[in-house]
Formats: structure tokens, sequence, C-alpha cells
């Protein structure tokens, strides 16, 4: 049973933490002009939350929190008020990357999303609600990592599932440990789920925003397939061979994959000789490769064992509905 001193210098250190980076956040408005043929047009403004990644005003945030808005502005927590310029955004993750014209802010640390393990502290903090007087801090522990979401399967590494307060608001904002390291950014809450919120992993953050400085846009390896991870039922239903790897379920025509032979119903067994079983061992496997890189899959047809080779490309742009 923790003592009084040692609640005390707990207290500290998340109060540290806070004090740390809660400079380092943002408020984001956006207004847009809402077009319905059956009503005039109406401006709708919404708030949201960012983070400072560089003191020459680069601002991250989620894609949803800015998508199709007419005017962005930012304020700091010295209150501080800028127009933002979009640079890129990548609705995949639901992540942007924004500017602002300042020198000098204070940015956060990013701190490495790999080296979480479930039930250490984390702390949100930003907009939430878009209540007056400042952000709104909760504290939580770290309830699950690498959790899948419908919307987010391009993510190798997962996301972060917290029990931490995350509301309406704090879209954008950062989720922290206690340290003062930025390990995720809040992103989504479950309707009727209590104590159920998530975040995109720093370390996927980080890349975005690289990728988004370097191309204006994030570039993705990419062999034109949909499937599905292997289970017990999938097996049964499909009379599988196997009962690990990825089922095609569905090929581009014009992927490198069909073009390679790959088709429906095709079982994906490894890739280069490193064994698959979920979709996001796929994704892991491109992204260590590169685009224009030849892979080899090895594939299980019924009772057929095949090996095809294909050059992987990039993948087209990609709208994703939320």
């Amino acid at each position: 049973m923790m003592d009084m001193v040692s609640i005390t210098a707990f207290e500290e250190d998340v109060t540290r933490a806070i004090e740390s980076v809660k400079g380092s956040v943002v408020s984001i408005y956006s207004s847009r002009v809402s077009r319905n043929p059956f009503v005039p047009p109406a401006r709708q403004e919404s708030a949201g939350s960012g983070i400072i990644v560089r003191p020459d005003g680069l601002i991250l945030t989620n894609n949803h929190v800015v998508a199709n808005s007419s005017e962005l502005s930012v304020v700091t927590d010295s209150g501080d008020e800028f127009q933002a310029e979009i640079l890129g955004t990548d609705p995949p993750t639901d992540l942007a990357v924004l500017s602002v014209p300042a020198m000098g802010l204070p940015a956060a640390r990013l701190g490495d999303s790999e080296k979480l393990k479930i039930g250490q502290f984390a702390i949100a903090i930003g907009n939430a609600l878009g209540l007056p007087g400042g952000h709104t801090v909760s504290l939580g522990v770290i309830s699950a990592v690498n959790r899948p979401m419908p919307w987010a399967t391009h993510i190798a590494e997962g996301l972060i599932q917290t029990d931490a307060a995350i509301n309406p608001g704090n879209s954008g904002g950062p989720l922290v440990n206690t340290s003062g390291e930025v390990i995720g950014i809040n992103t989504a809450i479950i309707p009727f789920a209590q104590g159920m919120g998530f975040s995109i992993p720093v370390n996927t953050a980080r890349n975005v925003v690289e990728q988004i400085l370097l191309h204006g846009r994030v570039i993705r390896p990419w062999i034109g397939i949909s499937g599905v991870d292997i289970n017990d039922g999938i097996a049964r239903r499909y009379r599988l061979q196997v009962d690990r790897g990825v089922f095609v379920v569905e090929t581009s025509q014009d992927g490198p994959a069909y073009r390679s032979g790959v088709r429906p119903g095709d079982v994906i067994v490894s890739m280069d000789g490193e064994q698959v079983s979920t979709m996001r061992d796929v994704v892991r496997v491109l992204n260590s490769r590169g685009i224009n890189a030849i892979v080899t899959l090895d594939l299980i047809r019924g009772y057929r064992q095949l090996r095809l080779s294909l050059r992987i490309a990039e993948m087209p742009e990609l709208r994703v509905e939320r």
C-alpha cells in the first residue's frame, strides 16, 4: 500500500509532467460553411486541440479537427491567437500538420510509443468540450496497446487505449507520460462506453509529420489487397488448410498483387520468408521494404502452395470516412 510520502511524490511527478507540456498544447477553432440545397448556407464552428512540435510554429492535430474548414485559428496556452495554414493531412491515420506564423513557441518533447507498457500512467490534455478557462487534464492508465480500429488498418503500430477521460474537443491533444513526454495523439472515443479512449502512437505521428514536411503528403507502400486475419471461424467457413495467415478478400485489378497472380481466396502465410498472421504484419513488411522493392509472397490456394513475386507500388490517394 502506498504511504503518504509515495503519494506526494507521485502527485509531484504528475503535476510536473503537466506543467512541462501544457504550454505546448493549443486550442484549435475551425469554421466551415455547410451547404444544403434546402436551407441557406450556415457557418458551423467546432473546437479541438493540438500540440506544438517545433518552435517555429509547427502543430500536430487530428485530420477530423480541420477537415473541410474554411478558416482555422490557433490559440496558445499563453492566449496568443494565430491564423493557421494546413501543410498536409493524412486521413488514414487521422493526423494533420498545421503551421502558424510564430517563432520561439514551446515545443513538446516526443517520447517513444514502442516502450509503452499496459498499466503505466497516462495524462490526457486538451480543449475538452471547448470549455473556457484553460485546458482540461485527466489521468488514467494505458489499458491496451496495438489496439486495432476499423478505420486504422494502415497504422502498423496499432492504437493506444486508455481510460484517461477523452472528451469531444480533446481530439488532437496529447497523451503524455509522467515524464511529460508525448506518447500519443488523442483521437477517438467510443460513444456510451465508459473509460475507453484511443490515441495514435507518437511514433506513427512522428513519421507522418516527417513525410508531410518532405513530400506534402504521406507516401505508403501498396500491393492492392484487402484481407482479414484468419481465425478458427474463418478457417472452418472457407475450409482452409491453414489456421493462420491473411485471407485475401479482394484484389485491386490495377494493383501489383493482382498482376502477379494473387486472387481472392488465397491465403498469404509469409512475405520474404517472414511469417504473416495479420494484415498489420503485411503492412509492417511493406513499410520495411519500401516502394519499388521486390517482395516474395508464399500463398496457399486450396491444397496448393504458391510462391509469387511482385513489385511494391505507391498507395493511391485514400479517402477515409469516419
